[in-house]
């Protein structure tokens, strides 16, 4: 309980505990100052969820980005796996992808600048990753 003097009228003695202004001078709210109050809120409020959200169209941008990559990898590993290889591919091994001039292809070690003719035509210059897809460094010819 508060101590009061023996003075203090029992109405000082509630207004003294009240957790807002009640006094002269103290800070009065008026209506249009609440709407000035919600209008900021609403505003700070609006720019937030706008920065939010050009946050997330980006990273949707990043993540159809990398699925298109992947994708490419993907269908281009499936082409690979269908042509003629005389080895086991092995991973982080720059490869050369030919096509014969019946259509076929084969996958071989030995570049463009090492045959020395132009018996076939070069591809792509390819990579085997470690999840078995392709990643095609050099595309001379669409895969």
């Amino acid at each position: 309980m508060h101590n009061r003097p023996a003075d203090a009228a029992p109405d000082e003695v509630i207004l003294a505990a009240l957790s807002h202004a009640h006094q002269r001078g103290g800070f009065l709210v008026r209506p249009e100052d609440m709407g000035k109050v919600k209008g900021k809120a609403i505003e700070a409020m609006e720019f937030q969820v706008e920065a939010q959200m050009k946050q997330l169209y980006q990273q949707v941008e990043t993540l159809a980005r990398q699925a298109k990559v992947l994708k490419k990898r993907a269908e281009v590993s499936y082409q690979i796996y269908q042509c003629e290889m005389r080895s086991d591919p092995v991973i982080n091994q720059f490869y050369y992808l030919y096509r014969r001039r019946d259509g076929t292809t084969f996958l071989s070690l030995v570049s463009p600048e090492e045959w020395g003719g132009s018996l076939f035509d070069f591809v792509a210059k390819v990579r085997l990753l470690a999840d078995h897809t392709w990643d095609v460094l050099e595309e001379k010819q669409p895969v």
